[in-house]
C-alpha cells in the first residue's frame, strides 16, 4: 500500500524510514481486539495482511464479546501487569479513560506528519486526541441507527420499507403472522441499549442530545421517555423466547437464513450478510430506524496505542499509518459494512448500503444531528452508560415496568454521576 501522503509532506528522513515499509525482521504488533465473528474477521485480515507486506508481523490476541467489556477486562490484567499489547481495539470515553490513567503512547509525530487533522472528523478526534496528543487512529465510523431486513420477509410483508413507527409495528405484524420471528435479537445489555438509542432518536434529534448526552433530569424522566420504554415494550414482543445472552452476529444469522425478518443493529451486520453471499437490494434491504433519516448515532473502532519500548514503537507508527492510509481505509471498510474515518475516501468501492452510509454521515455532520452512541460508548462515560444499560435491560426483560422505568433511568444516571 502506498504512503505517497507522507512522502508529499516530505517528513524528516527518520520518520520516512520509519513508514516507508523497511521494516526490520523483530517488528511486531501485538494486538488486542474482539473482531471475532466471520464478517469482522475478513475486515481485520484487511490489515494484518497489509502490515505483512511492509514486513510487520501480527500476533493476534483476540477476545470474543460484540459490546468489547470482556476485551477491556483483559486489557487491564496486561496493564496492571506492566506488559500492555502495542495496540488495542476500543471505543470512545475507554479511550479517553485509558488516557487520563497516563498509559497511552503518542502517534502525533506520524499523524502530524500526514495531516490527520484536516481529514478526520472532530468527532472521532474528541476521543482520538487527549491533551492535543495523538493516541488512537480511527479505523471507521459505525452508524447504529440501522434496521436490516430480509428483502423475502418483507416482499411476503407488503414490500413496503417503513418510514414511522406505525409502519414499522404495522410491517413486524405482518412478518409475525408470516410465521417468523418479526425481530431478530440478542439479549445482551449492549444490544438492548443499541434498540433504546435508535428508538430515543427516533423520538427527536433535541430529545436524544438532552436525555442521553446532557442527561438531562427532566427529560430522562419525562413522558416522552415514558413513550420510549412503551416502544421497547411493544419490540420485546416481536422477539423470540430464544433471545437471551445470543450474540448479534447469531440474529444477523436468523435474518440471513430466513428465520427472521429483520434486525436491528449497527453497520457491522452487514459484513455478515456480505459474509453469507447476500447482496444489498436484492437479497437484505438496509433503512434507518424509522423516524430517525437525517440523523446519526455512531461509533468509532479505534486503534489505541500504549506506552511500549523503543523497540516496538517503529511498528507501532507503521500500524497507525497504514491504518489511515486512504486506499486501506476504503478496502477495510468495504469489507466491514462501515464507512471512512476519514472524509476524502470515495465512495466508488462501496455498495449501495455503504454509499447511503456516507450520505447519510455527511448530512448529519453537516446538519448537526451526528451523535455519539449512548449504547456504544461515545454519549456518555461509562460509568453512567452502564447505570442506562442495567435499566433498559431490565425494562427488557419485563423485570422493570414501563410505568417505573423513566424514573429509575434518571435515578440511577444522578446515582452514577
Amino acid at each position: 500500500m502506498s504512503l505517497r501522503t507522507i512522502t508529499k509532506l516530505a517528513v524528516g528522513a527518520a520518520l520516512i524510514a520509519l513508514t516507508s515499509g523497511a521494516a526490520k525482521a523483530g517488528d511486531n504488533v501485538e494486538v488486542l481486539h474482539w473482531w471475532t465473528s466471520g464478517g469482522e474477521a475478513s475486515a481485520l485480515d484487511v490489515l494484518k495482511k497489509d502490515l505483512e507486506s511492509k514486513g510487520v508481523t501480527w500476533s493476534d490476541m483476540p477476545v470474543a464479546g460484540g459490546g468489547g467489556e470482556a476485551a477491556m477486562t483483559a486489557l487491564r490484567a496486561r496493564v496492571t501487569a506492566g506488559n500492555p499489547p502495542t495496540a488495542v481495539q476500543a471505543l470512545g470515553f475507554d479511550i479517553t479513560d485509558w488516557a487520563k490513567q497516563g498509559v497511552v503512547g503518542d502517534l502525533s509525530e506520524v499523524a502530524n506528519a500526514e495531516g490527520w487533522d484536516k481529514v478526520i472528523p472532530t468527532a472521532l478526534q474528541n476521543f482520538s486526541k487527549y491533551d492535543g496528543k495523538w493516541i488512537a487512529a480511527p479505523v471507521n465510523v459505525h452508524s447504529t441507527n440501522w434496521v436490516w431486513i430480509s428483502k423475502k420477509a418483507l416482499d411476503a410483508a407488503g414490500g413496503k420499507e417503513p418510514q414511522n413507527w406505525d409502519e414499522f409495528v404495522a410491517m413486524l405484524d405482518k412478518m409475525k403472522a408470516n410465521g417468523i420471528t418479526p425481530l431478530a435479537h440478542g439479549g445482551q445489555p449492549w444490544q438492548d441499549a443499541t434498540l433504546f438509542d435508535a428508538v430515543v432518536l427516533s423520538l427527536g434529534t433535541d430529545f436524544y442530545k438532552s436525555s442521553m448526552i446532557d442527561l438531562d433530569p427532566a427529560a430522562l424522566s419525562g413522558d416522552k421517555m415514558k413513550e420510549a420504554f412503551t416502544r421497547m415494550e411493544k419490540l420485546r414482543s416481536y422477539v423470540d423466547d430464544n433471545f437471551s445472552g445470543r450474540d448479534w452476529n447469531l440474529a444477523s444469522a436468523m435474518v440471513i437464513e430466513g428465520k427472521a425478518g429483520a434486525q436491528m443493529m449497527g453497520d457491522w451486520a452487514k459484513g455478515e450478510f456480505l459474509k453469507a453471499g447476500q447482496k444489498p437490494g436484492t437479497d437484505f434491504v438496509c433503512i434507518r430506524f424509522p423516524g430517525t433519516q437525517g440523523a446519526v448515532t455512531f461509533n468509532s473502532d479505534q486503534f489505541m496505542m500504549f506506552k511500549v519500548g523503543e523497540d516496538k514503537q517503529k511498528a507501532q507508527l507503521m500500524m497507525a499509518s497504514a491504518i489511515e492510509d486512504p486506499k486501506f481505509q476504503s478496502a477495510f471498510n468495504v469489507v466491514k459494512g462501515s464507512v471512512p474515518a476519514r472524509t476524502d475516501v470515495p465512495n466508488t468501492a462501496f455498495d449501495d448500503c455503504g454509499k447511503k452510509g456516507m450520505a447519510d454521515l455527511a448530512e448529519a455532520n453537516e446538519k448537526g444531528t451526528l451523535f455519539g452512541s449512548m449504547a456504544h460508548g461515545h454519549a456518555v462515560p461509562a460509568s453512567i452508560k452502564n447505570a442506562m444499560y442495567d435499566v433498559i435491560t431490565r425494562h427488557f426483560n419485563g423485570d422493570l415496568s414501563t410505568a417505573d422505568a423513566p424514573a429509575e433511568l434518571a435515578a440511577a444516571v444522578a446515582a452514577a454521576k
